[in-house]
């Protein structure tokens, strides 16, 4: 019996180190597959050669508008675990951070509801695509008709614009709701967003366009945007406790589709066009 015992726990111990097909994962091939996504969503969002950069030029400063993901505390993290509707919603977040309860060993036979409101839970985003031609923004033009040689003219922004997005549809909680809409197509797309921005007069870029003579020569200035589509998801929130137990119920869970512009700070596009006749 002994003899037999041996030989079988021998046997498991060479079939443990035998390597397992089906568990295990080749990375290479992974990274094969995902290569391509990123590399079409990076070409995607990918800043074109007539957009420039004008920061530094800017003569009005944009405050910076990057919304930091707010860090749920561990309170926040357990509460939010027990919710059966995903919570992303910052504001959200930041009340269930600032919230406190006390465990008592004697709760025993303890129950509260506690109605915390309805709200945006979160956003889906179906749909992050740019319009590097979102506004028009500034006209630089100059009439070479009469001129014997190439005359050069550069970016000049003659006057202040502001330049808005915004929700393209009426929306409960609009302002919660473009805060879930910016940090999703800002992670996306790596581009500086905001709802707002504004480009000032005298704001100037040294890139020359040559009108050649006899051609009439338009220098337009664009503000681009990206157009972000997706679904928001609302609902009525309760904060549940019974005895030591805390949870998040969440009830009349419903979806709505919704759009939204946000321009891309202080980038300009730029499309020249030499003619003949006037435009």
């Amino acid at each position: 019996m002994k003899k037999y015992v041996i030989i079988l726990l021998t046997l498991a111990l060479m079939f443990s180190f035998f390597p397992s097909v089906s568990a295990e994962k080749d990375p290479a091939k992974d990274e094969k597959k995902q290569a391509p996504v990123k590399q079409e969503a990076k070409a995607k969002y990918a800043i074109p050669n007539s957009v420039m950069n004008v920061t530094k030029e800017n003569t009005y400063p944009n405050p910076t508008e990057d919304l930091p993901f707010l860090q749920p505390s561990d309170l926040s993290k357990e509460l939010i675990s027990t919710s059966k509707v995903k919570i992303e919603n910052p504001d959200l977040i930041r009340m269930l951070n600032e919230t406190t309860i006390n465990s008592t060993p004697f709760a025993f036979g303890y129950r509260a509801i506690v109605y915390l409101g309805e709200w945006p839970l979160n956003y889906e985003s179906t749909e992050t695509s740019p319009n590097w031609e979102y506004q028009k923004i500034n006209t630089n033009y100059y009439d070479n008709r009469g001129g014997r040689s190439p005359y050069q003219i550069h970016y000049v922004q003659e006057q202040q614009k502001v330049v808005r997005g915004g929700l393209t549809a009426k929306i409960k909680n609009a302002e919660e709701v473009q805060k879930m809409m910016m940090l999703k197509a800002a992670k996306k797309t790596g581009l500086p967003l905001a709802f707002e921005t504004i480009v000032g007069a005298g704001t100037k870029k040294d890139q020359i366009y040559n009108i050649q003579p006899k051609r009439l020569g338009y220098l337009y200035a664009y503000a681009p945007a990206i157009n972000e589509k997706g679904k928001v998801t609302f609902g009525e929130v309760y904060l549940m406790l019974k005895g030591n137990k805390k949870t998040i119920v969440v009830k009349n869970v419903t979806s709505q589709g919704i759009g939204a512009w946000i321009p891309i700070q202080d980038h300009v596009s730029f499309g020249f066009v030499a003619s003949e006749r006037p435009r």
